[in-house]
């Protein structure tokens, strides 16, 4: 439903401070007025810098604008006190929300500054696979590497222990991020890859036997798997020539006896 209310030259009408709201996509939020409804009130929900209107209340009656189609029916107003939620919330809603109130006590106005972030990958931890140890003694390092794909606003962070090693940045834009580690071989210190937002982390603990692994090692593994695949080899083969086999005994004619 739509109101063909429209709103000319209103005076004395008081705002106050904007409040900032931050939220991860797919979330929900609320957006409180601090106020409740009376029989003769309007408010008016607006939302980004061309004020488009997207709900409003009048002798308390809701009415949801469809001017904003990337809204659906995600938007719900609270009947008794004007409160705005948007559901499932996507990142394209981030912006400002404005709420005009007219009343026969005042008129006045709320926004608040709504940040919505998109939810975070966990962190890939690799190696280097071209370069392994001869030894693994104490002195040699390992390189290993931290990604994330398609993040913006987030750092990615080496953590040892609860100490920063390093971390990098990215603003607005939709990159990938990878960040470098050398650890020696067979040392016992814990180490984390951290992504962050200023509402979310996601963090991935380092495994530095899982990755950092001494040529012998590799050596050891590549000898094992190389031989469990000739054996399931020789055992496929095996039941193959067995089967071909009892085909051919089934199929070969019996042999005839008769008697002079």
């Amino acid at each position: 439903l739509q109101t063909d209310a429209v709103f000319i030259c209103i005076s004395g009408v008081f705002g106050d401070e904007m409040k900032s709201v931050s939220v991860t996509e797919g979330d929900s939020i609320t957006l409180n007025t601090d106020i409740k409804v009376q029989s003769k009130d309007m408010l008016l929900w607006m939302f980004g810098r061309q004020e488009t209107r997207i709900a409003e209340i009048y002798n308390q009656n809701i009415f949801m604008y469809e001017s904003n189609e990337s809204f659906g029916d995600r938007l719900q107003m609270d009947n008794q006190t004007g409160s705005l939620t948007i559901r499932n919330i996507r990142t394209e809603h981030s912006g400002l929300y404005k709420l005009l109130i007219l009343s026969n006590r005042e008129n006045s106005y709320k926004r608040f500054s709504v940040i919505v972030y998109a939810r975070l990958p966990v962190p890939v931890i690799t190696a280097n696979s071209s370069k392994c140890s001869s030894s693994g003694s104490l002195g040699q390092n390992c390189s290993l590497w931290c990604s994330v794909v398609n993040v913006s606003a987030v750092t990615l962070s080496w953590y040892k222990g609860n100490s920063l090693l390093s971390s990098i940045s990215v603003s607005d834009l939709s990159i990938s991020l990878s960040l470098p580690l050398e650890v020696e071989y067979q040392e016992k210190n814990t180490y984390s890859c951290v992504i962050n937002n200023p509402i979310r982390n996601q963090t991935k603990h380092l495994n530095i036997t899982q990755f950092c692994q001494t040529c012998a090692e590799v050596s050891e593994h590549f000898y094992f798997v190389s031989l469990i695949s000739v054996c399931v080899l020789l055992l496929i083969s095996s039941c193959v020539f067995y089967c071909c086999c009892r085909k051919c005994e089934q199929e070969k004619p019996e042999d005839k006896y008769y008697d002079n």
